[in-house]
This record gives structure tokens, sequence and C-alpha cells, in this order.
């Protein structure tokens, strides 16, 4: 046995023969009568009460207890009674990622699972109210794809609960338990006619923007963050080595994501562009935090800023520049007075990198290379967004047939035919 069970209604004394004999306490009658007490692996007494008649309940359950930590499952009471929201509070202040990332999960889990699952301890979860959660979150999160961010950022907190004690399994991992499927839907790239056609809606002091989201598949990020000295037009080389991003409400200069400081192909088209733009709005400097909004200041000489000469904030640019320009190329609908410009999630300006990888594997060029110069975690996850997009094993066999074809039609007539035999 783990443990004892006291009954606090009695209690043993010497009688007047010298033989112990039980005798009522002054709680006899009174609150819960049984106590299970034992020694946790912290070597702190634990306990819990138990009502008169149930001392078989109490036995049983010092049983139990015995028996976790024999299996190493053990489960503190108190550990088991912090609230999701707690421990999820507390684990997301000792992540160590980037700022916005811990500012998108906090996001994440404030709107879309403390409202279901906060108030909820640790101890008491349930495949069936992740389950239950689940299907709320189809009623509030449309897209698919979120819902599984969404998903796997609850399971994080929970498999870290696991781990230090508070939980004995993840609920988001029991067999009855499904997490939301990824969109079904496929990339579809933008045409090379609608690229230009917002290119041309854009104000001209940020339609170069598109040229290098087009032509070399920066990031928005990425693009507001090129600074003079990263593009080598001898070389026809851009080196992506920062970003700017916002973080509660600051803008600061951070590495690209994952870290991915790379290389990619400067086409002549793009050096260009950036030339002419560089002749007709100067580059500034700007000065901001780095990696953090404490964070150590650094100056970057810009090549797009906004017509204040400030550094370009995502929401800004995506109003007033990105959307008028959608609109105008026919992309989106031209909002009514008063009225705001449609949502444009999948025409957002990602829409450019799309179009960059269609353009790549449609000439030819590999995943691997792809994969490099679009900044991805690992070749699969870009296998695995662009496969439909790669020219598929007919269309090569139509065009090598047809160039035989060709070949052959273009014999003189009456030439000489090729001998069947010798």
């Amino acid at each position: 046995m783990a443990g004892h069970i006291q009954d606090r209604w009695y209690k043993t004394e010497p009688g007047p023969s010298g033989k112990a004999v039980r005798v009522k306490t002054d709680r006899h009658g009174i609150g819960l009568r049984y106590r299970a007490r034992y020694i946790g692996p912290d070597g702190t007494e634990k306990s819990k009460s138990f009502p008169d008649k149930q001392k078989r309940q109490a036995d049983a359950w010092l049983s139990n207890i015995e028996a976790d930590m024999s299996r190493g499952q053990y489960i503190d009471p108190q550990a088991g009674k912090i609230t999701f929201r707690q421990y999820a509070t507390d684990w997301l202040a000792s992540q160590t990622t980037d700022a916005s990332t811990r500012v998108a999960v906090e996001s994440r889990l404030r709107l879309h699972a403390f409202p279901l699952l906060g108030s909820r301890p640790l101890a008491s979860f349930q495949p069936s109210h992740i389950r239950a959660w689940s299907r709320a979150l189809e009623d509030t999160v449309a897209a698919g794809s979120y819902r599984r961010v969404i998903f796997g950022n609850v399971s994080a907190v929970l498999s870290a609960a696991v781990d230090d004690g508070h939980l004995a399994r993840n609920p988001c991992r029991a067999g009855s338990v499904r997490p939301p499927k990824p969109s079904a839907g496929r990339v579809v790239p933008w045409s090379s006619d609608r690229v230009f056609a917002v290119r041309d809606g854009m104000p001209d002091r940020l339609s170069a923007t598109v040229d290098v989201g087009a032509g070399c598949g920066l990031r928005q990020g990425e693009i507001f963050g090129l600074a003079v000295d990263d593009v080598d037009p001898l070389a026809g080389v851009l080196h992506v080595t920062q970003q700017i991003k916002l973080v509660n409400g600051h803008l600061l200069f951070a590495p690209p994501k994952n870290n991915k400081l790379r290389d990619v192909p400067l086409p002549d088209s793009v050096a260009s562009a950036l030339a002419g733009h560089l002749t007709a709005f100067p580059p500034v400097e700007i000065t901001l935090p780095w990696l953090r909004p404490d964070g150590p200041p650094v100056t970057k000489l810009l090549y797009f800023t906004g017509e204040a000469l400030g550094a370009l904030r995502r929401n800004d640019f995506n109003t007033h520049a990105w959307k008028p320009a959608l609109a105008a190329a026919g992309v989106i609908p031209v909002p009514g007075i008063g009225e705001r410009y449609k949502a444009a999630r999948e025409d957002g300006m990602h829409a450019l990198r799309h179009f960059y990888a269609s353009v790549l594997l449609d000439s030819g060029e590999n995943i691997k290379a792809l994969s490099a110069y679009l900044g991805h975690s690992d070749a699969g996850f870009t296998l695995r967004t662009y496969t439909h997009l790669m020219p598929a094993s007919e269309t090569r066999t139509r065009k090598a047939v047809d160039a035989v074809f060709c070949k052959a039609q273009r014999r003189p007539r009456g030439g000489p035919r090729p001998r069947d035999g010798p």
C-alpha cells in the first residue's frame, strides 16, 4: 500500500487494563471521516478525504496511486488542478521561438481555445472534450488549414503538460480524436497577365515590389526589408538576409523565416526594375530594433518605404496599395461607397511566390533548387505544395514525340529514305 487510511472519527488510546481501545474523537460525526494519506515522489505528503462508509473507496484510491507510481504514470493531484489557461500562459512565456511566433500562438489560444478549454483543470481532460472543442472550432474558423494550426498549438500545450507531470496522456492524440484536415484545394498560380495587371495598379513607388515577389519569390516581409547592399546586379544574385516583422504593434528587423538566409538568382528584368525604382525613389535609411521590440537598433538602406519615408507596415500596404491594385486588375470587386475591400486571403502577396514557383517548375527547375530559392524548411514541403504543377510524364512524352515528328517533317521531300535492313 502506498500510504494508510486515517479514521478521523476514532482514535486509539490505552485502556484501564493497559490494552488499546478505540474512543471517539472531537470530530466524531462531523465532516469527512476517512483521510487517505501517502508520500509522493517529491517527498511531500498527499491526501484525499472520503465520507463515512467509504473506506473501501479510500483503499481503492490508494491502490490506484500505488499502481500509477509503479507504472511511472503518477500525476500529482494538485498539479492536475492547474487550468489549461494557466498552464498555457506559463508554457508560452517559456518558449524560445521568435517574438512574432509567440504573439501568433497566444492570439490563437486566446481567441479559439481559452473560451471553451481555458477554465478546465488539466487532470480532467478527456478525448471527448477535445472532440467537442474541435467540432465547435468548425463553426468559427472556416479554413481547415488554420483549424489544423490551432489544433496543433493546443496539442503542443497538452504534450508539455504530460512531460511536466500534470496530465497522464495527451487527449489530442487519442484514437477517437481526428485532427482537422488540411484544405483540399491546390495552389492555383496566377497567370502572367494577372501579375502584370496588378503591378500596373500599384502606386509607382511600390510597383517594383511585384517584380521582386514574382521574379525572385520573396515573401512580403522580405521584400519590405530588402536593402540596397543585398542586391548584386553584376553577379546576378539577390541576398535574402532579413525581413521586416510586426510584433505587438512594433516594427523590427529579423532573419528570414526559419532563419533561412539564402541567395536567389536575380533576373535581368528584376534588376532593371530595381534600378529604375532607385532612380525614381532614392533609398531611405531605416533604423529598427533587431529581433525583439527592445532589441539593438539596426540601420538598413531600404529599397521600399511608404509615402512618409518610413518602413512599410503590412496592414497599411495591404489596405492602401495591394487591395486597390487587385480591384483595378479585376481580381476582387471594387467596393461601393463606405464599403471595405473584400477579403482576399488566397490572393495576398503570397500569390507572387506561387507564380514564381510555377514559372520555375514549368521551365524544368528541380524541387530542391526551388525549395532553396523559396527559403522553405525542407524540400518535402515544397514538393507537397507544388507537385501538381510539375510537368507530368504524359506531357513530357507528348513533347518528346512531337519533337521527333517535327524533325522528321523538316526533312526535304524526295530525299533518301532510311533502309529497313542491311
